[in-house]
């Protein structure tokens, strides 16, 4: 089966053959099914009301556990923005009630953000969507390939996620 990469790297080959085009066999395989994710994640967050930095926050306050509750300085390390960003989507889900603001008990001039009963809910139910859209991206692949290939990009993606700072 020919996809569009494939395409793409015969014409590069053509046009420059005196270049190693491997790397864009996979890259730019990852980069076309980032695209689809992206758009089948927007489609399932917006079926529960909720953009993707929404669902961001409001998932990481979910995996923390009961009382789902985090500082803002916890929400800055788990969704990568900066602490201005932060604050304005904290206010936002505020407003909207899917998140509160509590004092925090060991410093007077801290606060932890707490999901709401619905905030919880509706992270619960884009997050059922999501893996729904995710399940029929993968659909085509066997558990074993499933595997496979979740370990591969493991192998890719760490040395990212693990760099300090």
């Amino acid at each position: 089966m020919e996809d569009e990469v494939d395409r793409l790297v015969a014409a590069w080959r053509r046009e420059r053959p005196d270049l190693d085009v491997e790397p864009l066999e996979v890259l730019s395989r990852v980069s076309r099914l980032a695209r689809h994710l992206d758009r089948a994640r927007r489609i399932a967050f917006a079926e529960h009301a909720l953009e993707p930095w929404e669902f961001d926050v409001l998932t990481a306050l979910r995996r923390a556990g009961t009382p789902y509750q985090l500082s803002p300085g916890q929400l800055l390390t788990q969704t990568l923005v900066t602490s201005g960003t932060m604050t304005n989507r904290i206010d936002r889900l505020a407003k909207k009630g899917l998140v509160e603001r509590l004092p925090a008990p060991s410093d007077r001039r801290g606060v932890l953000v707490r999901l709401t009963e619905e905030g919880r809910d509706r992270a619960d139910q884009a997050l059922a969507g999501l893996l729904d859209q995710e399940r029929a991206i993968l659909a085509e692949l066997s558990s074993a390939q499933r595997g496979e290939l979740a370990g591969l990009l493991r192998q890719l993606t760490a040395p990212f996620d693990n760099i300090p700072g």
